[in-house]
Formats: structure tokens, sequence, C-alpha cells
């Protein structure tokens, strides 16, 4: 199986470092705005062979492979990835997976007319703490799910394009925990209020810090608290996450710490007394591993002829939830969350 990769930024090491421990996957081209850059990954990663361009429909005509991985900056998506759909690629897209809905519709509905698989690289939900608060929800261990809580409080000095952007926080990061938080909760997200700023010491130009509240299905509610310029004190890159239920909470610090207690029916005064219990462990289906796990579920789809978990039509729900927010922030005031139709 062979792939071209179209942006050669630092997000396309973590691409390359999966791929080339995929067995049958060949990287044959390398795209990006500087040519020097795209001949510095491929020595980097030993890919002599790989064919170096700056065009990337030019590329893939020449190449005619069976994958592009869509590493490009969001404005550019829509463009790369239509091209590739004509081209008779299957894609696999870096977050998010476009600029607007509107393009994301549109982006759906090409993989589907081209009968080519579209997924979304959402590696944080391809970690073992990820998938084991799904286990524990499924599992009924805290009883019927009410709530998921995310704290997310880092201070990343990056530099480049998303110290420019606007929404930051919720455009380029909060889509992990809101996909993350997603896919543990089982339920689809309905409306959210959300309120952003950009706080005094923000060395961002916009939207650094967002606080949201979710309406899922059932009457669960997610909350979200959000900083990207939080000096001290930081929370894992997973964010920092305690799920209540009928019966009990659990809390997951975002690295390997789990908590877990449930009420019994002894009664001391205000309460029922708790008790701890164990989180479930990973089931062997669950897949892992990160940007390699992702890699991995869509090459094995398009060989098997399956659906990835992270495919476009089921991605939108979380790109959705990304948009309201900004637009609940926007007018202040609680927005419906879209869906798409076949999803």
């Amino acid at each position: 199986m062979r792939a071209v990769l179209a942006g050669c930024g630092a997000m396309s090491r973590a691409w390359l470092e999966a791929a080339r421990q995929i067995e049958g996957l060949e990287v044959v081209g390398l795209a990006d705005l500087d040519p020097g850059r795209a001949r510095g990954r491929a020595e980097e990663f030993g890919l002599a062979d790989a064919e170096i361009g700056s065009d990337v429909p030019a590329l893939l005509d020449r190449l005619k492979p069976d994958i592009l991985f869509d590493v490009v900056v969001p404005a550019a998506r829509r463009d790369v990835v239509l091209a590739a759909f004509a081209r008779g690629c299957h894609v696999l897209s870096e977050k998010p997976m476009a600029d607007s809905l509107e393009a994301a519709r549109e982006l759906v509905a090409a993989a589907r007319t081209a009968g080519r698989l579209h997924a979304i690289v959402q590696n944080r939900r391809y970690i073992p703490g990820i998938r084991r608060l799904r286990r524990a929800v499924e599992s009924g261990l805290i009883g019927e799910l009410t709530g998921v809580h995310c704290d997310f409080f880092i201070g990343p000095h990056f530099g480049g394009f998303r110290e420019e952007m606007e929404h930051v926080l919720l455009l380029d990061m909060a889509i992990h925990t809101f996909d993350a938080a997603r896919h543990v909760a089982g339920r689809r997200p309905l409306a959210v209020y959300c309120h952003e700023s950009n706080p005094a010491g923000s060395w961002y130009a916009h939207g650094a810090c967002a606080n949201a509240i979710f309406e899922l299905e059932g009457g669960a509610v997610l909350t979200y608290r959000g900083s990207w310029c939080a000096e001290g004190l930081r929370t894992s890159w997973e964010s920092a996450w305690r799920l209540t239920g009928t019966r009990g909470s659990l809390t997951w610090d975002g690295a390997e710490e789990f908590r877990a207690e449930v009420a019994t029916d002894r009664r001391e005064g205000l309460f029922f007394e708790p008790e701890a219990v164990a989180m479930p462990p990973l089931d062997p289906a669950d897949q892992v591993d990160g940007h390699l796990g992702v890699m991995r579920d869509f090459v094995d789809a398009i060989r098997t002829g399956a659906e990835p978990e992270t495919v476009s039509h089921q991605n939108f729900h979380s790109l959705a939830m990304v948009f309201a927010a900004i637009e609940s922030a926007r007018q202040g005031r609680r927005v419906a969350i879209q869906t798409i139709e076949g999803s």
C-alpha cells in the first residue's frame, strides 16, 4: 500500500514514525510548500526513494498512491482532501477535519461519492486511559452516567501559527478532549453553553481559555474547563477527568492514576459510606497506541472493507461540538449542536 504525506511540519514526525511501523505500507512521496522541509523529513526517516514536491495534486497524479496522509494546516485541508478523492485516494487527515462545518459536510459527501475512506486522527481516544474509562461506563461500574467533567490547564509556548489563530484552544486542542469525552460517554452531544476568553498574560492572539457545558443525550452533562496559557500545576495533555454516576464516581489524572468509589448501604450521618472499586482492565479488542493505533485502524479498514472508528461522518459530531462552542461564545447563549445525515 502506497502513501503520500502532505504537510511536513512538526506533526508530520508522529505520522511518519507511525507509518514506518505498519507492515506493507510505503511512503512514496512527501509534499510541503517548502520542499526543503519535505527533503529534511525524507532524510530523517530514511525515505531516500520518496518523491518530493510542493504541488499536492501534481504529486498525486505522478505517484498514484492508495492513501493521502493529510497533515496540512486547517485552511488548506478542504482543497487537498478533495484533490485526493478526485484521484481515488483514501484520506487520513489531521484534526480538525475542516475549518468550517460546511466544508466538513462537503468532505463527508465527497468521500461517499468517491467511495473512499476518510478518517481523522483523533489519537487521544486511542490511549489506554480513555479506553478504560469507556469500559467503566459500559460496565455500569458507577451506575448510569450522569456527568463527565474535564479540566485542561497547560501553558505551551509553541510559536508559529497556533499563537496567531482565533479560537486556538477550542479549535486546535479542545477537540481532543471533546472527542474522547463523546467516546467515553457513548452519547450524542445536543447543545452547549460556552464562555471563551484570552486572559492577561496570554501569549496567544485569541481564545486561549474556554469553559463549556454540554448537554448529552439521556440528561448527562459534559463540562470542560480549559486554558492554554496556565503556567504551573499542569494537568496531563489528556486532561484530568471526573465521571459521576448514579452509584458513585471515578477520577483519572490523565496519566496512570485511577480512583473509583461507589456508595454502600451503610449510612453514617449525612452520607452513605463509599467503597473503593477496581477499574476494568483493557480488553484485548481495545485499539490503543495513539497515532499508530489510528493509522493501523485506518489501514486495516482499507484492507478489510470495515469502517474505521474515527471515520469522518462520525467525527463530524466532535467538530460540531467545537463550532457550537465557538458560536455560543460569540453569541453568549446556548447553541444546539448540528448533526449529519447517516450518522
